[in-house]
């Protein structure tokens, strides 16, 4: 998966990510209700449609057309909340659970620093192939680069 993503331009360090936190926060927030709302939604309205003929004229096409659009148009919202995280250098992960990746260097490897909605703050990291269930507590001891844009921070070992 990682082998098709664009190089990150941005490395965060802990502080830069758990920083960025209250706008990242707000926009995951809105993001999971809406992604949840939408699944909901689509799955609901595809109960409705199930059966029924796609040239129907009845008294509830228009409804279903209706909520059908309602539907895109929330798509786009989703859209438009993960371009404004991407725009952040933060990579959306899933949606319905909140979960994100701050894309960092840890003893000059890239990893990800990951978040889920919920959480106080930054905690966790993973390498960038093992995903959510690859999590492991952020130590003391691990050195984390220095965020640049470039990617080139000098390593320093922090407190984190």
């Amino acid at each position: 998966m990682s082998s098709n993503r664009p190089v990150p331009r941005r490395y965060f360090t802990v502080e830069q990510a758990n920083a960025t936190l209250p706008l990242v926060r707000a926009i995951v927030r809105d993001l999971s209700e809406l992604s949840r709302d939408v699944i909901e939604r689509r799955d609901r309205l595809a109960q409705l449609q199930s059966g029924r003929n796609a040239q129907s004229t009845d008294i509830y096409s228009e409804e279903l057309t209706q909520v059908d659009q309602e539907i895109e148009k929330d798509s786009r919202r989703l859209r438009e909340y993960v371009e404004e995280l991407l725009k952040l250098g933060v990579e959306p992960k899933n949606g319905p659970e909140g979960l994100v990746d701050f894309p960092a260097l840890i003893d000059g490897k890239e990893v990800y620093l990951c978040w889920k909605l919920g959480e106080p703050e930054v905690l966790f990291w993973h390498d960038t192939e093992a995903g959510f269930a690859g999590r492991q507590s952020l130590t003391a001891d691990a050195g984390v680069d220095s965020g640049s844009s470039s990617g080139e921070g000098l390593s320093h070992g922090h407190d984190l």
